[in-house]
């Protein structure tokens, strides 16, 4: 399967120095990519492109509002066009594009998933308009509550990034971060993540304002694994889009020492992944919840509500098997 990393961040952050210098190493020169711009004139294009005629160009405007069809059809000329010749894809979003549609295409469309596989979100961030872009901006806002990393670009024009620190720790607080001067970064760490499975669902909508927040839900005990689904479902149903992101680990009952990773994007959640083992010491269950409108205490009252109603449940059938009868 061919990685896919999505590159995206606010305009100007350095998204196509960053690919630029990402194609210049010999070890990953057999990159496609596919770039989105916005307005009449593409310029990235012309901006990353070499004598290889891999690099494909989305004139579509704002990619996350025309990406259920666009980047389906893109990937199978990409497909044909290249095939044997590419390693990996870049996708670089214009500056003003909403990630989340993106990524459910990317972890749901067949003609996608049929040869690629999503590694993961990487958010550009611009180290000295950045704190000042995700105050303004509601989509400087949403790329970086749906990164898995965040590049934080321009640190030597901006020494001090206290204050973007605060605001990225509350958009996104369980982000990698990473810095890079004119793009300058080893590309090899830009592919590390696992690829991501796939959940059927349907499309989210693209969205361009309002307020984001942060919330993290913690429990010592762990939580019984219809709890955790119906939880789930439940945050699907009251949230729908406004959900941006979860993620986390969660103690299961039934999987004692052997962490469920969660991973969810808006209303499509991917099947738990099993980990052999805790990555560290803390044990406890945490729960990143990224929205809009979403008040922070809704995901703790939930699962403490759904929980009482399983436990009840599983003691009512225990009694039920105990007492030999069914009904």
């Amino acid at each position: 399967m061919i990685p896919v990393l999505l590159v995206t961040g606010f305009l100007g952050s350095g998204k196509t120095t960053l690919i630029r210098r990402i194609l210049a190493d010999p070890a990953f020169a057999r990159s496609a990519v596919i770039v989105n711009e916005w307005g009449e004139i593409g310029l990235d294009h012309d901006l990353i492109a070499s004598a290889d005629e891999s690099l494909l160009e989305l004139a579509t405007g704002c990619l996350c509002c025309r990406v259920s069809s666009d980047l389906g059809r893109t990937f199978s000329e990409l497909a044909r066009r290249g095939a044997g010749r590419y390693e990996r894809v870049l996708i670089e979003t214009s500056g003003l594009a909403d990630p989340a549609p993106i990524l459910h295409s990317l972890l749901t469309d067949p003609t996608i998933r049929a040869g690629h596989v999503l590694h993961g979100t990487l958010t550009l961030v611009d180290a000295r308009a950045g704190e000042a872009n995700l105050a303004r901006h509601p989509e400087a806002r949403r790329q970086v509550a749906l990164a898995d990393r965040l590049l934080i670009t321009k640190t030597d024009l901006a020494p001090d990034i206290a204050g973007l620190d605060v605001a990225l720790d509350t958009l996104n607080p369980d982000a990698e971060r990473m810095t890079a001067v004119r793009g300058a970064i080893a590309p090899a760490a830009l592919f590390s993540a696992s690829p991501l499975p796939a959940s059927p669902a349907g499309p989210p909508v693209a969205v361009h304002g309002s307020g984001i927040t942060s919330g993290v839900l913690i429990r010592e005990r762990p939580v019984p694994a219809l709890a955790l689904i119906l939880l789930l479902q439940a945050l699907t149903e009251h949230c729908g889009r406004r959900l941006l992101r979860v993620k986390g680990l969660v103690d299961v009952v039934e999987m004692p020492g052997q962490p469920a990773l969660i991973h969810g994007v808006q209303h499509v959640f991917e099947p738990p992944q099993w980990l052999p083992a805790w990555p560290g010491e803390d044990r406890r269950t945490r729960l990143v919840f990224i929205g809009e409108g979403v008040p922070r205490y809704l995901p703790a009252r939930l699962l403490a509500a759904i929980e009482e109603e399983v436990v009840e449940e599983m003691a009512a059938d225990a009694n039920v098997a105990s007492d030999g009868r069914l009904c």
